[in-house]
């Protein structure tokens, strides 16, 4: 009997997986959705755009409604659909998030192993939805007489991005230090914990979480997180700068808690098995 209700969890399990899959997809593509909409919408903010739309306005105020303000329409449009991915993008990270935390939950309550082997692939895939996902927004913007907020700089990326935003530019060190710390390492580390769930039989077991602790030691993704955060919190503080934070955070927020847990139960069951 028990064996058959382990079995059902297994497989809800497995479909869980997979609707995380959807769900961490889906997400994906709305915050691309919402980043390119952002920077059409960005563009009717420069000198050119702003003086147009004054013109326009100007016109409609003598003309009235036999003038059809075409480049407000335009905005309006493209507004729309920003809020739209914006929208889309937080409910499917939401449903993403949700399903994560049943997963753990179901997978701690049949045993130890089945929480690494799971929590191991979960970490994966948040991993993974972090590296790729835009992170932050940051926008330089100025007020300038007579034609209102106008936007200097605007910048969206992701670690992938800033990665190869970092080595076309020739600051190749840089970039291969958070290649190797931000992204070789973590997925290293989420690698080990998986065999270990797979193999925890193996007399290689222990040299493996020896192997994963020292390596871990040497992951940048949580300092990555509380500095993408102090950015967010600075820029928002200044009176030309403004910073939004976009779903690839939230991803590499669960990514850091996830492998932290796996870590810990990998130890655990290993220690158990050796006692």
């Amino acid at each position: 009997m028990k064996k058959s209700i382990h079995i059902i969890l297994y497989m809800a399990l497995s479909i869980m997986l997979g609707a995380m899959v959807l769900f961490g997809a889906k997400a994906y593509k709305h915050a691309l959705l919402y980043e390119d909409a952002t920077k059409e919408l960005v563009t009717y903010h420069d000198a050119g755009q702003q003086a147009s739309l004054k013109l326009e306005q100007f016109a409609k105020s003598l003309l009235g409604d036999l003038y059809d303000d075409e480049l407000k329409i335009q905005m309006e449009k493209v507004r729309e659909k920003q809020e739209t991915a914006m929208v889309n993008a937080q409910q499917n990270t939401l449903y993403f998030m949700s399903l994560l935390a049943m997963l753990l939950l179901i997978s701690f309550i049949i045993s130890i192993r089945a929480f690494t082997l799971f929590g191991s692939i979960s970490a994966l895939m948040t991993l993974t939805l972090g590296l790729i996902t835009p992170i932050l927004m940051v926008t330089i913007h100025k007020e300038v007489e007579y034609l209102g907020d106008i936007v200097l700089s605007f910048e969206s990326k992701g670690v992938i991005g800033s990665i190869v935003k970092l080595w076309e530019t020739g600051d190749i060190i840089v970039a291969i230090v958070i290649l190797l710390f931000s992204v070789v390492v973590p997925v290293l580390k989420v690698l080990s914990l998986l065999v270990v769930s797979i193999f925890m039989e193996s007399p290689f077991a222990h040299g493996i979480i020896k192997f994963f602790k020292m390596i871990g030691k040497w992951s940048m993704v949580d300092v990555f997180v509380v500095a993408v955060f102090l950015v967010y919190l600075t820029a928002n503080k200044g009176d030309v700068s403004r910073a939004e934070v976009e779903m690839g955070l939230y991803f590499f927020l669960a990514y850091v808690i996830v492998s932290m847990l796996g870590s810990l139960s990998a130890d655990r069951m290993l220690k158990e098995r050796k006692g």
